[in-house]
């Protein structure tokens, strides 16, 4: 009884954690339909690097609002406590507090003051008027906010791009396991008509052994590509920002449509990175403005009104001053002529840059219309063979079941129909791929 009761208990055991196992793997094989416009959406709602982009729109942003300064006031507070027995400086805060007597121009005491207190309370203001180089810096930082939200639309747009391309990836994984079901199909046949005619004594068991180990191949290659089902849509999660464990279900995919011959598209000057860069370049010209115009004067107000008593948290005497300072910083060293000379060199490497990547662009765009000419003229060829490729299998079937070919050549007919039915997906995904990175490419800003 004891055994029997071990026994039960262990099938349970092990019907629990098998059960445990089988719940977990549908937990992480759970498959959800997922369409283009979907993930693209998803994309550009939860991608990091739009998060991250869109902080830095924000920090610049901040970083022009700290400009709002030159047109403001700046107001400081204080309250001071002092004693000394200095003869100036006490004689001063008397004045100050507006207690001066007639005893107070005692020589002995002049030369020899007590300890003297002054309790001071004040209240300072700062109004800037004219500082030019200060508004160029400020037309300068508004540059840098409108650099940033070009960034974030390329952003945008080259994650488009890659959720494009992981969409067709996926597509093309689902399109190779349909060719391989079909191959195992057609293989697990031959299979099953060999081995009934080695049972019967019609062929050898090499014959056999062959199909077997083709049938093995396709197994072998069919479960490769049901991984890459998960690995494609483990990518398209982690760019749309949601949770793995998810098998994305697809669309088909759609024929490519071929492009008029003489379609000629030159770089867009408007594409956003290149808004991007051109801002930059206006930025740094601001820049250089602003350090020229250091060398004018500047006009600043200032004024300030103050309390002073002998006794603390005292307010008896009040007074207030106010001017206008008109400064000029007449020569520094020539630390500001060298300085706008490397902001001119770096100006100037950045238009470089901008024209060489523009130059490279064009570059690309030239390569892709190539490489999409290439895949839709393999698109139209690799069709063909499969019509081709489809009636030799059928002929070779049909001389295998009278004896006149061997298994080999089957084989090899079912596996050249296989490669040309995956090579037709391939120029597929090419194709389609091409075609969203000329949009990535010629892509024109809307702002």
């Amino acid at each position: 009884m004891n055994r029997r009761r071990n026994f039960v208990l262990k099938v349970v055991g092990v019907a629990l954690i098998l059960n445990s196992i089988m719940s977990v793997a549908l937990a992480q094989d759970s498959t959800k339909h997922l369409s283009l416009n979907e993930a693209i959406k998803a994309t550009l709602n939860n991608n990091k690097a739009v998060q991250l982009a869109k902080l830095d729109e924000s920090i610049a942003a901040s970083n022009y609002k700290q400009t709002e300064a030159i047109y403001l006031p700046q107001v400081g507070f204080s309250y001071t406590a002092m004693s000394t027995n200095n003869p100036l400086n006490a004689f001063g805060f008397k004045l100050q507090q507006k207690s001066i007597t007639q005893n107070d121009f005692n020589p002995a005491l002049l030369n020899s003051p007590g300890a003297t207190g002054d309790f001071t309370t004040k209240l300072e203001v700062q109004q800037p008027l004219v500082n030019m180089d200060l508004l160029y810096k400020r037309k300068a930082a508004a540059k840098q906010t409108e650099l940033y939200q070009y960034k974030t639309q390329r952003t945008k747009e080259y994650l488009t791009f890659e959720v494009q391309k992981a969409y067709l990836q996926l597509q093309l994984t689902y399109d190779a396991v349909k060719v391989l079901e079909d191959a195992l199909q057609t293989t697990r046949s031959v299979y099953t008509f060999t081995d009934n005619h080695f049972k019967q004594g019609l062929i050898q068991k090499s014959d056999v052994l062959n199909v077997q180990v083709q049938v093995t191949t396709v197994e072998t290659n069919l479960a490769k590509a049901n991984s890459n089902i998960r690995n494609a849509s483990d990518y398209l999660s982690l760019l749309m920002g949601q949770g793995d464990g998810f098998i994305y279900k697809v669309d088909n995919a759609m024929q490519a449509e071929s492009l008029a011959s003489d379609t000629i598209t030159k770089i867009a000057a408007s594409r956003s990175d290149f808004v991007a860069m051109q801002k930059a370049i206006e930025a740094s010209d601001l820049m250089i403005q602003s350090n020229k115009m250091s060398y004018y004067p500047k006009l600043n107000a200032f004024g300030s009104y103050q309390l002073n008593d002998n006794r603390m948290l005292g307010f008896s005497a009040n007074a207030y001053l106010a001017g206008v300072q008109l400064s000029w910083d007449i020569f520094k060293g020539n630390s500001t002529k060298n300085k706008i000379a490397t902001q001119k060199l770096e100006r100037n490497k950045l238009s470089e840059q901008l024209t060489q990547q523009k130059e490279q662009s064009q570059l690309e765009i030239n390569k892709a219309y190539r490489d999409l000419a290439d895949a839709q003229f393999d698109i139209k060829q690799q069709k063909l063979s499969i019509e081709q490729a489809t009636e030799a299998l059928q002929i070779l079937q049909n001389r295998f079941q009278q004896g006149l070919v061997n298994t080999t050549d089957v084989l090899q007919a079912a596996t050249q129909l296989s490669q040309q039915k995956f090579a037709l997906a391939q120029a597929l995904f090419t194709t389609n791929v091409t075609k969203a990175y000329l949009q990535l490419l010629t892509t024109s800003t809307n702002k």
